[in-house]
């Protein structure tokens, strides 16, 4: 054999060699496409499925929407009467602050009254003697209470 038989051989068992690994490379992307052919054949199937649950939770959603609606239907006059009845309270509370502020203004100005007469002492006295006669006659009407049980 010449050298150019040899090279026409060596160039034959590469060739043998690279058909080989393509074989092998075809044999694995031909599974391959087949595993993805049996998964594309379940997909009409599982998206079926899949639609019916999300028809399911669609429905089961509206039904929730419509009662909670039909509850809500049912507490606005309870949100109305507290909203009527929170405008009251406010409205005697304000009240109440303009009554307290009237009196403690006619309270400044007895403060003042007094304070300008010198009849704080007296005032404090009258008021002393007024609680304990307040206190004493307490005491006497439980003392009274007692002894007719």
């Amino acid at each position: 054999m010449d050298i150019l038989g040899i090279s026409l051989l060596i160039i034959a068992i590469a060739f043998a060699v690279l058909v080989i690994f393509l074989i092998k490379a075809l044999n694995n992307l031909s599974s391959v496409l087949s595993g993805v052919n049996k998964t594309v054949e379940k997909l009409p199937d599982q998206l079926d499925d899949v639609m019916k649950e999300t028809g399911v939770v669609i429905h089961n959603s509206n039904e929730t929407l419509l009662d909670l609606n039909e509850k809500m239907r049912a507490l606005n006059p309870l949100f109305y009467i507290l909203g009527d009845a929170g405008e009251a309270s406010r409205k005697l509370s304000s009240s109440l602050v303009d009554v307290t502020m009237s009196m403690k203004k006619n309270t400044d100005e007895a403060k003042d009254s007094a304070e300008k007469r010198d009849l704080g002492g007296i005032y404090g006295g009258a008021a002393l003697a007024y609680y304990l006669f307040q206190k004493r006659k307490a005491l006497k009407n439980i003392k009274e209470s007692n002894e007719t049980s």
